[in-house]
């Protein structure tokens, strides 16, 4: 049976970092193609710093030589803040009830799932894969996690594939890449190179857009 990676966030922009997080769960979870959702309206953090035309841009270039990749723009198509909920909801109703979905979340965002917009929901449509760097330990007794979150992953935590199209949680580790957008944008305002941080072609489209060299990076 076919199945899904939902990979979503700002890209502003998009990196290696988030690349090799959706190649290697793409791989460990099997998955037939890994979706970049790029968000236009982040509920959970501050408005990004590249238009979303640019952000759309530069995602397509980064993924174009990788089939396993898709874009996907319906954030950036839908009015009002960018709730994953809904955007499951929509690929849901789009892909029926029996394809498995994964929504690949990095370590940090799954600690903060439990203040995301309806997100005792998001299990309903979708498995949750965590990725996190060697040596990193994650489970129910970490006292990084929320107790309503430790409820969730005690609940529903599988250490192995689940035979379901949504509900379980699933931890992947995956290689440690410190990349963040932060530091690629305060490379270029700062007039430093973020060359081999993030693909070629999005350098390019960086530089030739003059993207993110305002210093307010």
């Amino acid at each position: 049976m076919p199945s899904t990676g939902i990979l979503g966030g700002t890209f502003d922009p998009i990196h290696f970092g988030h690349l090799r997080m959706a190649q290697e769960l793409g791989a460990s979870l099997g998955l037939d193609e890994v979706r970049f959702v790029p968000a236009a309206r982040p509920p959970h953090r501050p408005e990004p710093h590249a238009p979303a035309q640019h952000r759309a841009a530069m995602v397509r270039s980064a993924i174009a030589d990788n089939p396993q990749f898709a874009f996907d723009a319906r954030e950036l198509e839908r009015a009002g803040p960018s709730y994953m909920f809904d955007t499951l909801a929509s690929l849901r109703a789009e892909l029926g009830a029996d394809i498995p979905l994964y929504l690949l979340l990095g370590a940090d965002a799954f600690l903060g799932l439990h203040g995301w917009h309806r997100w005792r929901e998001l299990f309903d449509l979708a498995h949750i894969a965590v990725a996190h760097r060697p040596g990193f330990a994650l489970d129910a007794n970490s006292p990084l996690m929320a107790p309503e979150l430790r409820a969730e992953w005690r609940l529903r935590y599988s250490a192995h594939a689940p035979d379901c199209a949504s509900g379980k949680i699933l931890l992947r580790e995956i290689t440690a890449l410190d990349i963040s957008a932060s530091a690629v944008r305060n490379a270029l305002a700062q007039g430093d190179s973020p060359r081999y941080l993030l693909p070629e072609p999005v350098l390019g489209y960086i530089l030739k857009h003059k993207l993110y060299t305002s210093g307010n990076a």
